[in-house]
């Protein structure tokens, strides 16, 4: 009896030390995938920002430019600000009614970025 319970001890051992270093393993893999995907984002996310002001100044400017010239056009500053002002409120009230068609597909686009 004292045999077997001799044989089966060694056995196990290397078992054990397999099944641990197997989960030492998994658990190293997920942390590696983990920091992976949160750089991935964070790079994204610099990237995006960048952008996103880049063009918005873009926008900014071209703005005054215009408002600017049409000013000039109509022979008063305030004509051309006015103008471009009720662009841009048309432009908010087209969104305001259009809402949820807007809005799918950027949170769609966003779910997609984040699970990529």
């Amino acid at each position: 009896m004292e045999e077997t319970k001799e044989a089966e001890q060694p056995l196990q051992t290397p078992i054990l030390d397999q099944l641990k270093e197997y989960v030492e393993t998994r658990f190293t893999l997920s942390k590696y995938k983990a920091i992976e995907k949160s750089t991935s984002v964070a790079a994204s996310l610099v990237t995006v920002v960048v952008v996103t002001i880049s063009l918005l100044l873009t926008f900014l400017f071209a703005t005054f430019t215009l408002a600017l010239f049409l000013g000039e056009a109509l022979g008063a500053a305030w004509k051309g600000f006015g103008i471009v002002a009720l662009f841009y409120l048309i432009i908010a009230l087209i969104f305001i009614f259009a809402k949820n068609k807007v809005e799918k597909p950027i949170v769609n686009l966003l779910i997609s970025k984040i699970f990529k």
